[in-house]
């Protein structure tokens, strides 16, 4: 669950009139909420988890002060597959493992680069991100899951196979991600325009 929050409770009712909201309680009139998008917890009605994770993408995608973060998004829709919740088809067909990946395409999107080819095997290998177009490889590596001398020894495996099938390799750090957005799409637009240098 998300953690409780000190602010204004989000209300959801339908139609486009009615009351208006109270003091404490951020009022939100929709159309589109339809009977069958809502059932009762503990005698008081509430929106069903597709509906709740799709109210929740649409606020974060619009980028509202104070709503919630991608990364608590991604937390809850992770949270009501764990549950087995039903949730909608977008959130079913999300191919990423983890958040950074997730940071890694939202990068992509921000500078119009090419969608890429998310966990897919070449070879033996199961990559990260593919252009197979540009025979190009991208492997976000976050220090907590590629420390010591087995993940060391694997990745130099893994890239030495795939520079042998002809795949150009590129790593990125989660620290360059946050620090250095701008550099890494400028290198990536480079070689999918061009191909490795």
């Amino acid at each position: 669950m998300l953690p409780p929050s000190a602010g204004p409770v989000d209300v959801s009712i339908p139609g486009t009139g009615g009351k208006r909201g109270q003091r404490g309680i951020r009022l939100h009139r929709s159309r589109s909420l339809l009977p069958a998008s809502v059932t009762l917890r503990n005698g008081i009605p509430v929106t069903r988890p597709a509906r709740t994770i799709a109210d929740l993408r649409r606020v974060a995608r619009r980028g509202v002060a104070g709503a919630i973060s991608p990364p608590e998004l991604r937390r809850a829709i992770r949270q009501a597959n764990v549950l087995g919740l039903p949730v909608d088809e977008e959130t079913r067909r999300v191919r990423t493992r983890s958040d950074l990946e997730e940071d890694f395409l939202t990068l992509c999107g921000r500078h119009g680069l090419p969608e890429p080819e998310v966990n897919v095997r070449v070879g033996d290998h199961l990559v990260d991100f593919l252009w197979p177009d540009r025979r190009l490889v991208v492997e976000t590596d976050g220090y907590r899951f590629h420390r010591g001398r087995a993940a060391f020894e694997d990745d130099r495996r893994r890239d030495l196979d795939l520079r042998g099938a002809g795949y150009d390799v590129m790593h990125i750090a989660d620290s360059q991600l946050n620090d250095e957005p701008g550099a890494i799409a400028s290198v990536l637009r480079e070689r999918l325009d061009h191909g490795a240098p």
